[in-house]
């Protein structure tokens, strides 16, 4: 063998080493540029109001949009992805997200912001997030769960900066510079999808580029044409309906919805939760501004929250992966949301600085163990091999609530002058869910071990579990999923 065959050996596996970390880096950075970006918005909701003379319901549409579209866009990046790779999916989610930006600083009205801001921006930041964290799965096999951790703190580092840094140019320059600078910001997404060069097997193809399936159907019209006679017109139709279906079955799962009962339960659960689950993050800055707490003051509330999730959620996630835990995860998850939503009566209490420091401390605990938890419950009840498609149904129902939530309780503010219903309605969804998804699981699980007690013999523990599937990890001749695309809280 040849010195070059060794080398070409070497840049055939270049998972777990060398250039892998520059991608972690990268992951780290878009996490930070795109899931963290949705936190600085509430710095703006007093301006946006006053400018645009518009109502908290109507100003609220605007990050509701942009965090709807942000999760709910997974299917849709998915298959980008599938198409033209991951690299181009992120560089292509920087321009639109700065371009987004860009716009907003010019626009005049608040319904231009909805399409800007909102559609563009939140559009571009699903793509550079959810194909940078496909892409980081190319590059880690054996370290894969530890990589996913440390570029996940990325999120918290976002919750800090973004805040801090949206007041002080808010004080300097105003909202619209603030955008147009922000644009330059989100910009750098580019430059994070240039460093994810894709992965080359042996054979020089593009593991992260797979060439895109045949539509069904395909080969036998093909066949037809290479036999003189043009395919019927009624079977052209059919073809279609079936590859339609067959799309839809592979990004949204509703087969899995109807069959899997702890998919089901856990789906509906998350999707009643998200309804409370955002409001604080839209309305805790005008809440504390209302109540004579300085603008620089109540920006700090959610750098707090942010920086309290670096260290509280790798902890949280750590914890929950303890073989203790192993098919219990979910009361751990409903514990947090329970957690979450009584933290919101602090609110209620008092609006004095020192209490929201109390309360963001409370809430960040609880949200750092719904961040951690909520992916890797879906993982235990749904069967890895459907994972992806699992995952694109639940993005999509768990973003209509959070579109529809923030702006219903804008519009009960409107009509109640008082912003206390905020912090009511969060705890009545967070709790309702929480109570939901604790008991029906409980329920679940009995009905499971009486049904298994019946049909193998007593002493089989393992399949008493509420079918949790095992994760090992894949082996480093194995490629990873071709799309799988993860949110996080």
């Amino acid at each position: 063998m040849s010195q070059g065959g060794a080398v070409a050996r070497e840049a055939a596996k270049p998972q777990d080493r060398g250039w892998a970390w520059m991608v972690l880096l990268a992951a780290v950075l878009l996490q930070g540029l795109t899931l963290g970006f949705p936190s600085c918005i509430g710095v703006f909701f007093t301006d946006l109001q006053h400018d645009f003379q518009a109502s908290n319901s109507e100003t609220s549409w605007f990050p509701s949009i942009m965090v709807a579209v942000l999760h709910g866009g997974g299917p849709l990046c998915s298959i980008l992805v599938k198409r033209f790779g991951c690299r181009f999916a992120v560089m292509l989610g920087g321009l639109l997200s700065g371009v987004g930006m860009v716009s907003s600083s010019f626009c005049q009205s608040i319904s231009q912001l909805y399409l800007t801001a909102g559609l563009i921006t939140g559009l571009g930041s699903c793509f550079s997030f959810q194909a940078g964290v496909t892409m980081l799965g190319y590059y880690f096999v054996r370290w894969r769960t530890l990589a996913n951790a440390m570029a996940s703190t990325g999120v918290s580092l976002g919750f800090t900066l973004w805040p801090l840094l949206s007041q002080y140019l808010l004080d300097e320059m105003g909202w619209r510079n603030t955008f147009l600078i922000f644009g330059g910001i989100l910009l750098n997404c580019c430059v994070c999808g240039a460093i994810m060069r894709p992965v080359h097997l042996a054979s020089e193809s593009p593991l992260e580029s797979p060439k895109p399936a045949e539509e069904p159907g395909r080969r036998a019209e093909g066949a037809q044409l290479s036999n003189g006679t043009s395919p019927h017109p009624e079977l052209q139709q059919q073809t279609r309906r079936t590859a339609c279906f067959q799309m839809l079955q592979k990004y949204l799962a509703f087969d899995i919805f109807c069959r899997n009962k702890g998919y089901q339960i856990y789906t509906i659960g998350v999707t009643w939760m998200m309804m409370g689950f955002a409001l604080p993050h839209v309305y805790l800055v005008p809440y504390a501004i209302q109540n004579g707490v300085e603008e620089r003051r109540a920006a700090l509330l959610i750098s707090v929250i942010g920086l309290i999730n670096i260290f509280i959620r790798p902890f949280t996630g750590l914890l929950s992966g303890h073989r203790v835990f192993t098919g219990r995860r979910i009361y751990l998850f409903s514990l947090a949301v329970l957690l979450c939503g009584l933290s919101n009566f602090i609110c209620v209490i008092s609006a004095e600085f020192s209490v929201l420091i109390i309360y963001c401390v409370i809430l960040s605990i609880a949200m750092s163990g719904i961040g951690a938890l909520t992916f890797q419950v879906l993982m235990d009840v749904v069967e890895m091999d459907r994972f992806s498609s699992a995952l694109g149904l639940f993005t999509v129902l768990e973003s209509i609530t959070l579109l529809i939530g923030p702006p219903l309780t804008g519009l009960l503010v409107d009509i109640t002058s008082d912003f206390h219903y905020v912090f009511y309605n969060s705890s009545f969804f967070l709790i309702s869910a929480a109570l939901f998804m604790g008991l029906s699981f409980c329920a679940l699980e009995k009905k499971n071990k009486s049904k298994e007690a019946s049909k193998v013999p007593l002493d089989n523990h393992s399949r008493y579990q509420y079918n949790e599937m095992p994760t090992e990890p894949l082996s480093e001749t194995q490629s990873p999923p071709v799309v799988v695309y993860i949110t996080s809280i």
